[in-house]
């Protein structure tokens, strides 16, 4: 039988990585991990955790303004842009240093280098060879970064956590999570804030309903959004800032412009050409049921296979394998039900399936929405509402799907996703006794069931 230097070789310690490194030692694997940059990965450094600290930052500029309708003066207020970033960068390295002593704790080896797969048992690291029975690689994403003339002089998602000072204004290019949480965030902190996206509405794959309400909020609070066209090139002009050329001639001048319009798969230099592990055209690494490349040694797990893009999900994913191979079990990953949020301002929060995807499995359904001024804003003055939205299998009773957009829409949404998972119908929740008054209870009191207008159902 074959001797190694370690039971399991982890590449990248990003979320999937440490959870899969800990786990597995917890069950007696001996466990080696590489990260060449930070502990954390994204979310920790240049993702979830400085991204929803910047959220709450940006929200204060309103709640300043809401607190006059119930009594308070505020007096003058003034952001410093030098103090957000300082103390982000205190939380992150507390962070850090967390995952540093979990791992220790843990007795996983960790080297702070890069490493290279150089054999199906191998790995290249730190100027030495370290063999092992497996291999994991856990190395994440990175942003896209598209091919357009003028693209070095484009930010991409990663610097806008270190920013030397706030532009005046900023063009954010791209529909997905992060450009519409960053179109939100920018506004917030006073930036002149312009979205263009490619195609007719953001948020593609979320409900439709959610994506046109969420757009009207952007839109109320002053972000400009442009649809059906991309950015054929930028420029700069003499007086530094950029003029971006959009596909539908507009020109657009801006201080800045983000490009967020997707991540890749980080593999790029880890040797799977050599020892030949199968990737698709993506770049993702291709893995069975049991996260297990072409080649039965190496595994792969979390957003380098490209399957769903979330925190949660990585750390799943680790549970799953590091509980297959090292605690003799036979676990399997579900990919139904996954809640998530979107930290925009007014928040998103969902779970189950979009009304199209109910509609392709289910046929026919019962649909419940209800928009309304929350309770706060009755006297705050604002006219940002709340929407909520509950999709029902008419066969079964059973609740597929429920959205929102509203505050703390993740918060509440969670609850509602352990719902889902138990396979609660629309009966249970109208049985459940709501908490009044609050936004929440609404999901428990919808009674009546939505139907089109008749010139929309008659098409």
């Amino acid at each position: 039988m074959p001797s190694y230097d370690v039971d399991l070789f982890v590449i990248g310690g990003g979320s999937a990585g440490v959870r899969l490194s800990r786990m597995s030692a917890s069950f007696g694997a001996r466990v080696m991990m590489a990260e060449e940059k930070y502990l954390g990965g994204t979310c920790v450094n240049v993702g979830c955790v400085p991204k929803k600290l910047f959220s709450y930052g940006a929200h204060f500029a309103e709640d300043f303004e809401d607190a006059a309708g119930f009594g308070w003066t505020v007096g003058e207020t003034s952001f410093d842009w030098a103090t957000l970033l300082r103390n982000k960068d205190k939380e992150i390295a507390r962070l850090n240093m967390i995952y540093e002593g979990i791992l220790e704790r843990s007795g996983v080896e960790v080297v702070a280098a890069r490493a290279v797969i150089v054999g199906p048992h191998e790995v290249e690291v730190d100027g030495r060879r370290i063999t092992a029975e497996r291999i994991a690689v856990c190395t994440g994403g990175r942003p896209r970064q598209p091919d357009i003339p003028g693209a070095e002089l484009c930010r991409i998602s990663d610097d806008i956590f270190s920013l030397p000072a706030l532009p005046e204004r900023m063009l954010i290019v791209g529909g997905g999570y992060i450009a519409v949480e960053f179109a939100s965030i920018l506004h917030g902190f006073g930036v002149h804030t312009d979205l263009a996206y490619r195609g007719d509405l953001f948020l593609r794959g979320f409900d439709v309903d959610i994506r046109h309400e969420l757009a009207n909020e952007l839109r109320k609070k002053g972000v400009h959004l442009h649809w059906h066209c991309k950015v054929a090139s930028v420029t700069r002009r003499t007086d530094g800032r950029l003029d971006a050329h959009l596909t539908d001639g507009d020109v657009v001048t801006v201080d800045e412009v983000l490009m967020a319009v997707g991540r890749v798969p980080n593999v790029a230099g880890l040797g799977l050409e050599k020892v030949g592990v199968l990737t698709a055209d993506s770049g993702a690494i291709v893995v069975d049921d049991h996260f297990q490349t072409n080649v039965p040694s190496i595994y792969a797990l979390g957003d380098v296979i490209d399957r769903v893009q979330l925190t949660p999900v990585a750390l799943g994913e680790a549970m799953v394998l590091s509980h297959n191979l090292y605690n003799a079990e036979a676990r399997q990953m579900d990919y139904r039900d996954i809640p998530t949020a979107v930290f925009t301002h007014p928040n998103v929060g969902t779970v189950g399936l979009t009304q199209a995807e109910a509609e392709a499995t289910y046929g026919k359904l019962r649909l419940y929405k209800s928009l309304f001024r929350p309770m706060k804003h009755t006297l705050s003055g604002r006219s940002e509402k709340t929407f909520m939205k509950i999709i029902v299998d008419d066969a079964t009773d059973r609740v597929v799907g429920c959205h929102m957009i509203g505050p703390e829409a993740g918060e509440l949404v969670q609850g509602l996703a352990i719902a889902l998972k138990c396979g609660a119908t629309k009966a249970q929740f109208d049985a459940t006794i709501g908490i009044h008054p609050t936004a929440a209870e609404e999901f428990v009191t919808m009674r009546t069931e939505w139907h089109p207008p008749e010139h929309l159902a008659n098409g």
